[in-house]
């Protein structure tokens, strides 16, 4: 199985394309940082199992080489990152793409290029179970693992979990939810999704007979693989998924499904996804940001997206710490891991309840700050 299923598919980059591939190269490079925020770490690893070329033949770079330039810049991560690239149809392409736009030397650990097909080879399985501890017990090569199949095969959750209990691994899951609803529906694909969903797929079944609404069984499936991971790893987890409505119609196409297990992946995460959200939907009612390239013409500040999201949290907050006097950074701690605001709404959230006279905020820095409230640790809060 090629690992797009279609040969034009690097011919043009979409919009959509681009903004998942932005999305994971947005998020890489910050997530170094908090890896190696002592610097004591030797080598960071970033895995691409469906990598492509590298560049579409419009000459747009796809996610290896959008990470990749960011890391080049950094004279430190340049020394510690180490790619893996795989793909089973364009191994040989883009090793000769990376050469011919890096320089030799630009990074001190030479990349790999495999040719695997996922989910047919069992030496991708066995590298992303074995353990790299150190004789400490920890995890000597903290990775990020990109998922991006043409489909779902390779998915397989039961690898991807025991992948995740090394310290510092996180996942990107690029997922097909239509092929995904319509093989659930089809017996014939039954051995598929039994792999895809080892402890949720008889109860998918059962309950999306309840779900009219075509979205309702969508999140549906989505929750019920997140969940997968969860049942699977025993442990807590934070997914977080970012919607992309279809570019000719008003259905959803993917979801790019994130997994972490530090809270501090899950601040960096929301931030990240909302930067690139351009919809605005409700995150109490779907908890899940989301672009719709149908939205990228509108101009900025036709319509604010963030209101409802912002009020929602800021009447959340004020009920949960009323009477009390906090640092907003200590609020934001407690409140955010069980939320799916990321900081820029509780910034948003907590400026508007001292807009409102619901809180006062001052800050011990002896700094004349010129907004009411900031994230920072000199910045206190009393909600009344």
């Amino acid at each position: 199985m090629n690992n797009k299923g279609n040969q034009h598919f690097f011919d043009k980059q979409t919009p959509s394309s681009r903004i998942k591939a932005n999305i994971v190269a947005a998020y890489f490079y910050p997530y170094c940082k908090i890896i190696d925020r002592y610097g004591q770490q030797d080598e960071i690893r970033y895995i691409d199992l469906f990598c492509g070329p590298g560049l579409y033949k419009d000459g747009n770079p796809s996610t290896p080489f959008l990470i990749a330039d960011q890391i080049a810049k950094d004279e430190i991560l340049a020394r510690k990152v180490r790619f893996l690239f795989n793909d089973n149809q364009y191994s040989e392409e883009i090793k000769k793409n990376f050469y011919d736009r890096y320089e030799e030397g630009t990074f001190f650990k030479e990349p790999a290029f495999g040719n695997k097909t996922v989910g047919e080879d069992d030496k991708i399985d066995k590298y992303l179970t074995k353990k790299h501890a150190d004789e400490n017990g920890k995890n000597k090569y903290p990775t990020l693992l990109f998922v991006d199949p043409w489909g779902y095969k390779g998915i397989n959750p039961k690898v991807l979990a025991k992948f995740m209990n090394g310290w510092g691994n996180e996942i990107f899951l690029f997922v097909n939810i239509k092929r995904i609803h319509a093989a659930i529906k089809n017996n014939k694909f039954d051995e598929l999704m039994n792999i895809l969903f080892p402890n949720n797929i008889a109860l998918i079944k059962q309950e999306r007979r309840y779900k009219a609404r075509p979205f309702e069984r969508l999140n549906l499936i989505m929750e019920k693989l997140g969940d997968e991971f969860k049942l699977l790893l025993g442990s807590d987890l934070h997914v977080t998924s970012f919607k992309f409505q279809e570019e000719d119609s008003t259905a959803t196409s993917h979801y790019l499904m994130h997994l972490t297990k530090h809270s501090k992946g899950y601040e960096l995460i929301k931030q990240t996804y909302n930067d690139f959200d351009n919809i605005g939907a409700n995150l109490e009612k779907d908890g899940t940001y989301t672009f719709d390239a149908k939205k990228m013409d509108i101009p900025d500040g036709m319509i604010q997206f963030e209101d409802q999201n912002v009020a929602n949290l800021s009447n959340e907050l004020f009920v949960k710490f009323k009477n009390a006097t906090n640092l907003v950074t200590d609020i934001f701690e407690k409140h955010h891991p069980t939320s799916k605001y990321c900081g820029t709404h509780y910034v948003k959230a907590f400026r508007k309840l001292v807009d409102e006279g619901k809180a006062k905020a001052w800050y011990t820095d002896s700094i004349n700050h010129r907004k009411s409230v900031m994230l920072i640790n000199s910045c206190h809060i009393r909600i009344d």
